[in-house]
């Protein structure tokens, strides 16, 4: 009984030592074997290890590509303008080894880099102008902060891939601010196109009435003309007929006087029977 207890226990020691000297890898990790504080050896193949029991403990880092989101924080650009800006990296540990002995935790690790990528943007653009951040040479603003990120982080055993710039945002204040004074330059360009508009209408205007005038005095003068004329084109026929039979003419006239002096304002005259205006009323037309 004692020797099949023993055996029990033997067995039970025997794999309860065997799994703390296995231990696996993932298809996305790599394993940092580490002997009583001190890094040992770097295991990036998967699958099932070897390790010494009790004194051996094993740190996993991710092989993949990694995020990084520091905050929004704010900075001051080369022409003295204030921007809300917050990057974003990716980055990869690729030395074990040199991560560990430099920064220990994946906390500090992550801690320092953000403060790496953090400096590099502040001195990027702390050297540019806002119109250069907006425009064609965010590019390479982006690669300067890129290289000094990548040489920075190597010493860690961290290689960084790509930063970016996620947003670059006027602060709140300064947003206003511009866009008072965006404001007040629009209402001052819109009186003095207004004011503008109001010249160009009175110079319309007045060509407008000038030319009036000049049409109206032709037309007037053109008018007179033809009556001039037609009044000559008149006076000659009258003439003429005047020539053929005086008479005709005379009662004629006569009667075109009757109807100018009579017919329309009803006067009441006072003639002498003799009067040569009645003589057709007493006399009649000639014959």
């Amino acid at each position: 009984m004692n020797r099949r207890r023993v055996a029990w226990v033997g067995g039970a020691v025997v794999v309860v030592a065997a799994g703390m000297s296995l231990y696996t890898v993932d298809q996305s990790e790599q394993a940092l074997v580490v002997r009583l504080g001190r890094a040992q050896s770097v295991e990036r193949d998967a699958g099932l290890h070897a390790k010494m029991p009790l004194i051996d403990t094993v740190t996993y880092y991710d092989t993949r590509l990694l995020p990084l989101e520091p905050p929004l924080e704010q900075i001051i650009l080369g022409d003295q303008k204030r921007l809300e800006v917050q990057v974003y990296a990716r980055y990869q540990i690729a030395d074990p080894l040199l991560y560990y002995q430099s920064v220990r935790t994946l906390e500090q690790g992550v801690s320092q880099l953000t403060q790496i990528v953090s400096s590099a943007t502040r001195r990027a653009l702390g050297q540019v102008m806002l119109t250069a951040l907006l425009g064609d040479e965010r590019r390479q603003i982006t690669d300067v902060i890129l290289q000094e990120c990548i040489e920075k982080a190597k010493p860690l055993g961290i290689a960084v891939a790509d930063v970016r710039i996620r947003r670059a945002d006027l602060p709140p204040e300064t947003s206003q601010a511009i866009y008072d004074r965006m404001k007040s330059e629009r209402q001052r360009q819109a009186k003095e196109l207004r004011a503008q508009g109001y010249e160009w209408a009175q110079q319309i205007q007045s060509r407008a009435d000038r030319e009036r005038t000049v049409i109206l005095s032709e037309a007037q003068r053109q008018s007179l003309t033809t009556r001039g004329q037609g009044d000559a084109e008149a006076s000659r026929l009258y003439s003429q007929t005047f020539g053929r039979d005086p008479k005709f003419y005379e009662f004629y006239r006569a009667m075109q006087t009757y109807r100018q002096a009579l017919a329309d304002s009803n006067p009441t005259l006072v003639l002498s029977p003799n009067s040569d205006l009645l003589k057709y009323f007493s006399a009649g037309p000639p014959r």
